[in-house]
C-alpha cells in the first residue's frame, strides 16, 4: 500500500480506489453501519431520522420554487399563482413546501418531547441539547421568512406584528425595526431581504444538524431507559436494525405527508393568505402559523408590550438551560412517577397555549393564556428544581438488556435495585 493511503476494507474496486483515497465510505460505515446503539429504541427516536429527511425535502422544493418567484412587492403573489397555474408540478412543488414546513415542526416537536421525557438534555449530552435548540430557533426564523413570501394579507400583517415586536426593546429598538424592514415600512426591502435570509438558513441549519449529529455520535444515544449501555449485550449495530425501523417510520411519514399534501393542503394554511396584501385593510385577527401560536399565546398573555416580548422570547430561552434546571440524577420520567405526570401536564398545557394563540385575545381566552403561561415557566424554574432534590425516583434496572428480556419499566416491588448512577 502506498504511503499515506487509507486500507480500506471494501471489495468493490471502485468503492475501494475512492475509499483509500478519502475513506468517506468507512465513516459511513462506522457511523452508520456498525455504530453501538442502545437495544431498546422505541418509534419516538425515529423522529431525529425523519427530521432530516424533512430538511431535505424543504431544500429540494424550495431550491426550485426559488427559480420561479419574484421578489418584489408588485410581482410576489402573481408568482406564486404563477408556480400553482403555470409551473409543471408547480402546485405540488408549492404544496409540498408549504405543508412541508408543518410536517418538519411536527416532526421536531415530537423530537424535543421525546429528548424531555426520556432526559436527552442530561449529562453527558447537554451541548448535544443546545445544538438542538438552535437548530429549532434557526427554523422558527426561516419558516417566519418564509410565510411572508406569498405576500398575502397574513404575510404583510404577520411581518408587520412580528418585526415591530423589536421596537419594545428600550433605547435601540426603532432602530432594529428600522433595520429589519429596510426602510420604514414593511415593503420591498424587506421583501428582497427575508428571501435571501429563507433561501440561506436552510443551509445554516444543515451545518448546525451536522455538528447536532457530529455530537450524538460522541456521547451516544440516549434511551427510553436513561441508562447507559454496560457492553455488547446492550447494544445493537444500527445497521439493519435501526435504519429498518427508521425505514418503518418513514413509509407512515410519507403516508401522512401525502395525505395533506393530495386532500387537504390547505388545512393548516390561512385563507386570508390568498388575498393579496393591503397594507390599508387589516385583517380583523392576525394570527402567525399554528406552529408559532404557543408563543404567541405567551406574548398577548401580558398586558405590557415590552414584558410579553421578554416572556415570549424567555419561553426558548429556558430551553438552553434546562439541563441545569433538572438536576435529578434520572434520566427518564418512567421512573419518576412525580415528574412524569407534572411533564405530561406541561404537555397538554402547551397544546391549550396553542389553541388559546388562535383566538381573539379578548374575553376567557386571555385568562386561559395567563394560566397557562404561568404554569409553561413554574414547570421549568419551580417544579422541575424542585421535584429533582424531592422526589423519590423507582428503581432502575441493572442493565439495558435485564431491562428489555424483563419486557422493560420500573422493577417490581421488592426487587433488589442498582445504585443510581449520575445522569
Amino acid at each position: 500500500m502506498a504511503i499515506g493511503l487509507h486500507d480500506s476494507p471494501f471489495k468493490n474496486p471502485v468503492i475501494r480506489w475512492i475509499d483509500r483515497r478519502l475513506p468517506i465510505f468507512t465513516m459511513m460505515q462506522k457511523e452508520y453501519g456498525t455504530f453501538p446503539t442502545p437495544r431498546n429504541f422505541n418509534y419516538f427516536w425515529n423522529f431525529g431520522a425523519l427530521a432530516m429527511v424533512n430538511l431535505a425535502i424543504m431544500i429540494a422544493t424550495g431550491i426550485v420554487l426559488a427559480m420561479h418567484y419574484t421578489p418584489h412587492v408588485d410581482h410576489a403573489f402573481d408568482s406564486v399563482e404563477r408556480i400553482m397555474r403555470d409551473v409543471n408540478y408547480g402546485w405540488l412543488i408549492r404544496y409540498m413546501h408549504m405543508n412541508g414546513a408543518s410536517m418538519f415542526f411536527i416532526v421536531v416537536y415530537v423530537h424535543i418531547w421525546r429528548g424531555m421525557y426520556y432526559g436527552s438534555y442530561k449529562e453527558p449530552r447537554e451541548l448535544l441539547w443546545i445544538l438542538g435548540v438552535v437548530i429549532f430557533i434557526l427554523m422558527m426564523a426561516t419558516a417566519f421568512m418564509g410565510y411572508v413570501l406569498p405576500w398575502g394579507q397574513m404575510s404583510f400583517w404577520g411581518a408587520t406584528v412580528i418585526t415591530n415586536l423589536f421596537s419594545a426593546i428600550p433605547f435601540v429598538g426603532d432602530s432594529i425595526v428600522t433595520w429589519l424592514w429596510g426602510g420604514f415600512s414593511v415593503d420591498n426591502p424587506t421583501l428582497a431581504r427575508f428571501f435571501s435570509l429563507h433561501y440561506l438558513l436552510p443551509f445554516v441549519i444543515v451545518g448546525v444538524v451536522f455538528l447536532h449529529v457530529a455530537a450524538l455520535h460522541i456521547t451516544g444515544s440516549n434511551n427510553p431507559l436513561g441508562i447507559e449501555p454496560k457492553g455488547p449485550q446492550d447494544t445493537l449495530p444500527f445497521h439493519p436494525y435501526y435504519t429498518i425501523k427508521d425505514s418503518v417510520g418513514l413509509v407512515v411519514y410519507a403516508i401522512v405527508f401525502a395525505a395533506l399534501v393530495f386532500f387537504a393542503p390547505n388545512f393548516l394554511g390561512h385563507p386570508d393568505n390568498y388575498i393579496p396584501a393591503n397594507p390599508l385593510v387589516t385583517p380583523a385577527h392576525i394570527v402567525p402559523e399554528w406552529y408559532f401560536l404557543a408563543f404567541y399565546a405567551i406574548l398577548r398573555a401580558v398586558p405590557d408590550k415590552l414584558g410579553g416580548v421578554v416572556l415570549m422570547f424567555g419561553a426558548i430561552a429556558v430551553l438552553f438551560v434546562l439541563p441545569w434546571l433538572d438536576r435529578s440524577p434520572v434520566r427518564s420520567m418512567r421512573f419518576r412517577p412525580i415528574a412524569k405526570w407534572a411533564f405530561l401536564l406541561w404537555t397538554v398545557n402547551f397544546v391549550v397555549l396553542t389553541y388559546a394563540g388562535s383566538q381573539p385575545a379578548e374575553g376567557v381566552w386571555v385568562t386561559v393564556a395567563r394560566i397557562a403561561t404561568a404554569y409553561y415557566f413554574a414547570y421549568f424554574l419551580v417544579i422541575l428544581p424542585l421535584l429533582a432534590r424531592l422526589e423519590r425516583p423507582l428503581p432502575l434496572p441493572e442493565s439495558i438488556s435485564s431491562a428489555v428480556l424483563r419486557g422493560g419499566g420500573p422493577l417490581p416491588a421488592g426487587a433488589a435495585a442498582k445504585p443510581m448512577e449520575k445522569a
